[in-house]
């Protein structure tokens, strides 16, 4: 079954499928580059440390931290309407770091970035079960990320392509002028993917989500997100660094990686969607945890128990597998849709999810900046291995989805 018959198969004809789609492939190209330029960037051009990676971590995930309080002030504004806002704030973040600027200000334009990212998050995970067909739900949120896969992967060679020209092609030798560059298209591309959600302009159905929710019987989600957001957090601020830091990656090799890892997820993660479908999101979530807690030590002592040529093998293979478990969160995202009452509270709950795990990642950031000075990374890598057991843990505790 090709691409176009799968997404027919889990998106009912006459819901903006299309124009979901194009937004959700440009924001991926954009944030793909993003993501592949911005460690390599803190590094290069204002020498941040890894005590700074850390702090601007908490600073970074802060809008994450007051999503729900953001989503409560658009309590009234549908999900595309949402949608179209956080690209449009991520837009202007991004745009920013064009500008000369000091070390604060680079933080406070990250923060901007993050803000319309965040945004973003909840309503499109709701807004893809929204409009999946019935039974599809695991599917529509694996064919959702493997798009975004798509991008990424288009994004991350685009930044490789574009260090590669500018300096070995053109001889360009600051540094700074090829990262004003990167950030010039990413400012495009996130433009145009703000235009692509003006599609559907009467999209939205009537909104009634609550201001502020919170429910006792969420209580598991809240644990997971918890637990969710202190070992993600460790693995999105840490790895790569484990990587430039520890292993002498440079930009286009991170880049490369990036792109490789992406284009993996573009084949995994319908499958995780399907295979969630299948075997049920709790068996996903604790499968998960379980590998993720070899995957962690092999991040802290990869250096020690192997030597440095197989050690480089090691944790590139390990970061293309960590890319493949992150597409197992959508399991979280149908144990939610399962349990909800109805759309707009399945909105507000993921936004509030969104909110708990950032609550802990914005610790868990500036915590684990100093655990790596203070007593190295096998030490930090192995608190993120005990944080998988606890997530385990939490998911064994929930119910088996009726059949």
């Amino acid at each position: 079954m090709d691409l176009k018959s799968r997404i027919e198969s889990a998106f009912p004809p006459g819901r903006a499928a299309g124009a979901f789609f194009l937004s959700i492939a440009l924001w991926g190209i954009a944030s793909g580059c993003f993501q592949a330029v911005m460690n390599n960037f803190l590094a290069d051009v204002h020498n941040f440390t890894e005590y700074d990676r850390g702090w601007l971590e908490f600073f970074r995930e802060m809008p994450g931290l007051l999503l729900v309080f953001m989503l409560a002030a658009l309590h009234k504004a549908g999900n595309w309407k949402v949608m179209r806002l956080g690209a449009l704030i991520a837009c202007v973040g991004v745009a920013a770091l064009m500008i000369p600027s000091d070390k604060i200000m680079v933080v406070l334009f990250i923060m901007i970035w993050s803000a319309g990212e965040h945004l973003m998050m909840p309503v499109r995970q709701a807004l893809t079960m929204e409009i999946a067909a019935p039974g599809k739900g695991g599917a529509a949120l694996g064919l959702v990320t493997g798009t975004i896969n798509v991008g990424t992967v288009t994004g991350s060679l685009l930044v490789a392509g574009i260090f590669f020209a500018a300096v070995k092609v053109i001889g360009i030798a600051d540094k700074g002028t090829v990262y004003n560059l990167v950030w010039g298209v990413i400012a495009l591309l996130t433009a145009a993917s703000f235009a692509a959600m003006m599609i559907p302009r009467n999209a939205d159905a009537p909104v009634k989500r609550p201001r502020l929710y919170f429910n006792w019987k969420y209580r598991i989600f809240y644990a997971l997100e918890l637990f969710y957001g202190a070992r993600k957090q460790i693995f999105l601020t840490f790895a790569p660094f484990v990587l430039i830091k520890v292993y002498d990656f440079d930009t286009a090799l991170m880049a490369a990686l990036f792109a490789v890892a992406a284009g993996i997820n573009i084949f995994a993660a319908p499958l995780v969607g399907k295979l969630t479908d299948r075997i049920g999101y709790r068996n996903v979530m604790i499968y998960d945890t379980v590998i993720l807690f070899f995957v962690c030590l092999l991040y802290g002592y990869a250096n020690i128990w192997f030597s440095h040529n197989i050690a480089l093998w090691v944790v590139g293979i390990n970061f293309l597998l960590d890319a493949v478990l992150s597409t197992t969160s959508l399991a979280t995202n149908l144990y939610v849709k399962d349990i909800s009452g109805n759309r707009d509270e399945l909105t507000s709950t993921l936004s509030t999810g969104i909110s708990i795990n950032h609550l802990i990642a914005i610790i868990a950031a500036p915590v684990g900046g100093w655990i790596w000075l203070r007593y190295g990374v096998g030490v930090l890598f192995s608190v993120a291995a005990v944080m998988a057991i606890l997530n385990s843990l939490c998911a064994l505790a929930v119910r088996r989805p009726a059949k």
